[in-house]
Parts: structure tokens; sequence; C-alpha cells
């Protein structure tokens, strides 16, 4: 194209970037024209709507289909899930930068400092980070993962509990605990309170329910939560103490990262694909239909759990989010994103097939 001092024509052209080059070569000084000649002589900038318009435009010129007003919410649709995918497995990875979970030596000190005069009944140092029914996640667990428990599959935690009558109120006992975690340079969180069952009636009392006590505190990579429960029984647990880590550093650039590269590699999937099944390609339709139902799986469960998410964070301290992945539904809809996979590789190799070239047609002698 050539160049122009013309400052609006200058903003129109780098607009046209979003258009592939062949169509620039072809029609971009006539576009280009056409804008200035409608555009008032004062205007120094495109307007916001003619913004939008060569924009989506041009994505669509891309995507190869020109005419279609929804292939760039689809393509959109497919970049925005494969990135929080490809950043829910690099955020998996980037946890195994952290620190082991706390050692019984490390756990019984800081319980003595924090719980003093609360002896526990033991102390359970896990054999890694994440766990499921409290063992390293293997193949045995394969089947519970797609098949509905994958919310078992969880950070690890070191845990402690003590039964029988408590040394004193549990009131007491967190008061206690705050002001010594203060003192020890604890980040501490403000104290909730929770009913230890729901109300079954009627008739029912809710103020008759009774309430556990739960305090988090966090220092430097350790996390501490603390649950006091009013004794209901002679025996009954009356201190539940877990100490976890923190979520290591590296995983938000590692997240972020990869977000963005999935997220452009889905794009580029989904524009060569779209490119490719172009009419007359004989998959068409088939292409079209399994990327429906891909999305529908994928985003199926995002469209679940994070409704029920946002609040539960906001309703309560969490010193240590839940990973990005349970954001996303997983692994408990595993069977989901897996037979979305699925859908996902068979609807490129159908795109992948050579299409159908029309053949012209043979005139009959007279």
């Amino acid at each position: 194209m050539p160049v122009t001092s013309d400052p609006l024509a200058r903003r129109y052209r780098r607009l046209l970037v979003c258009y592939p080059r062949a169509y620039r070569r072809e029609r971009g000084e006539e576009l280009v024209a056409t804008l200035l000649e409608a555009a008032p002589p004062t205007r120094v900038r495109p307007t916001a709507r003619e913004t939008t318009n060569l924009i989506g435009h041009g994505l669509r010129a891309r995507l190869g289909r020109p005419t279609s007003r929804t292939v760039v919410v689809w393509a959109a649709l497919a970049a925005v899930v494969c990135g929080l995918f490809t950043a829910s497995l690099a955020t998996r990875l980037a946890w195994e930068t952290s620190r082991p979970m706390p050692d019984r030596a490390e756990a019984a000190a800081i319980l003595a400092d924090v719980l003093p005069g609360h002896e526990v009944d033991g102390i359970y140092v896990p054999s890694g980070l994440f766990e499921m029914y409290g063992e390293p996640l293997s193949l045995n667990h394969v089947d519970l993962l797609m098949f509905g428990e994958g919310n078992e599959y969880a950070l690890s935690a070191t845990t402690a509990s003590r039964n029988g009558p408590p040394p004193v109120p549990v009131e007491q006992a967190a008061a206690v605990a705050q002001q010594r975690l203060r003192d020890g340079g604890w980040t501490v969180y403000p104290v909730t309170h929770n009913d230890m069952y729901s109300c079954a009636g009627p008739p029912c009392d809710p103020t008759a329910i009774p309430r556990d006590t739960q305090l988090f505190a966090k220092r430097g990579d350790t996390v501490l939560e603390v649950n006091l429960y009013p004794q209901q029984y002679a025996d009954s647990t009356y201190l539940a103490v877990s100490l976890s880590r923190a979520t290591p550093a590296a995983v938000a650039p590692a997240a972020i990262a990869a977000g963005l590269f999935g997220a452009v590699a889905g794009w580029l999937l989904f524009g060569w694909a779209s490119r490719r099944t172009q009419a007359p390609h004989p998959a068409r339709r088939a292409v079209n239909v399994l990327f429906g139902v891909t999305m529908v799986l994928w985003w199926s469960p995002i469209a679940f759990t994070a409704p029920f998410a946002v609040p539960h964070h906001l309703d309560a301290p969490h010193p240590l989010p839940h990973p990005l992945w349970e954001w996303l539904g997983q692994p408990i809809f595993s069977l989901f994103l897996f037979t979305g996979c699925a859908t996902a590789l068979l609807g490129l190799s159908l795109a992948a097939l050579p299409s159908r070239k029309a053949q012209p047609r043979r005139v009959a002698a007279a």
C-alpha cells in the first residue's frame, strides 16, 4: 500500500491488519479510499463503529467465513477455553515447586506454640502435595476421576486432631490462638462460624444448631487452619488442625504464560479448521456439529462450577485459594473434558480431509 501523510488514512490501514494479507493487497486501497471519502473533513480518527466493523470483518475474513456473523464469537470461545485449560495444566505443574508439607517436628512446634495445653492424638503427614482418598493419584483412581469422584483429588495437608473434653472453652481457645498467632508473626484472618449440620424440620430451631469456630492464618508459605467444635459426646472431636503450603510464586506467571499460549493456539486451530471446511468440503457439517459438541462439553462444567465458586470465596477467608482447575469444574467433570478432547480431535481430523473441487461441466457435442 502506498504511504500517505494523512493520519486518518494511516489509522485506517492499521485496522486493516486484521484482514488477510492477500485481501489487503487486492482491496486495501479501495477500502481506505471509500472510508476517507465517507469521512467528514474534520475527522482524524476512525469512529468506534468503524473500528469495530473493520476488526470484526477482518477477523471473519481471516477465519475463512467473511459472511458469518458468529464465527468470531465461536473462535473466541474456543480460544478462551483452550487458554483456561492450558493455564490450569501449567498451574498444576508449577505446584511441584512447592516445599513438601510440614513434617511432624514442624507441625508439633507450631501446635505447641499456637495451642498450648492441647495435646493432639497424632500427627498425619501426607506422602505428596495432592492426594485422592489419602493416596497419591495413580491409574487405580482413573475410574473415580472419570465418574464423579474427582472432587476427592485435592491439596494434601499435615493434620492433627484431639478427641474428648477440651481443657478450656472453645471461645477461650480461639482467642488465645489468635493472640499467639499475631505474636508469632502470622497473618490472622477473621474467625468464621458455621452450622455443624443442616436444619432438619419442621419443627426446627436454627438457633439451637451448634456452630464450629474456624480460624485461618498464614506465615511465609505455611497456611494454618484450626477448627474448634463444641463437644456433643464424651469422645467427640473438639479440635482439628491442618497445615499446608501456600500457592507457590511460580504458579501465577506459569498460568499466565500457558494461558496466553493456549488461547493463541486455540484461535489458530479454529481458524485453520474453519478455512479448511469451507464449502464444498465433504465433512463441513460434521465438523461444525463436533465443534458445537466440544464447546458444550468444555464449557458446561465451567458454567456450573464458577457461579458456586465465586460466592464461596467471598463468604469465607481463603488464604489458600482453590486451584484454577477446580474453578473449571475439574477433575470432578473429567469425563466431560476428555470426551470433549475426543470430539475436538475427531473434528480436526475430518477438517484435514481434502476438499472436493468443483469439476468443470462437460459440454455435450451437438
